[in-house]
């Protein structure tokens, strides 16, 4: 039996193409609040978002250590990190397929 991660960090491809990152115990529910503007000043600026990545972390702590990291990367990293999701999600291996519908 495969248990739901506890906490996800998710990044967010904003309507002008800016991305932007957040932690959460519920990817859907967030996501939901973001695109319907009441997610965060930043988001709601920048509308419409559609989620370009989450990442299940083990717990809060981890999801929020995690948060800042990719926080703090230049934004080609944090390209780079979006990029390789989105491989591993279309060959079917890692945190690609993992993502909340």
């Amino acid at each position: 039996m495969t248990t739901s991660p506890d906490a996800w960090v998710y990044l967010l491809r904003c309507g002008d193409g800016s991305l932007y990152t957040g932690w959460t115990t519920d990817v859907t529910r967030r996501v939901a609040e973001h695109a319907a503007g009441r997610g965060g000043r930043y988001t709601a600026s920048h509308l419409p978002v559609a989620l370009a990545a989450a990442l299940p972390m083990a717990d809060a702590s981890a999801a929020r250590r995690e948060e800042a990291r990719i926080k703090r990367l230049p934004r080609a990293a944090k390209q780079a990190l979006v990029e390789s999701y989105e491989l591993l999600g279309a060959v079917g291996v890692g945190a690609g397929p993992a993502i909340p519908k």
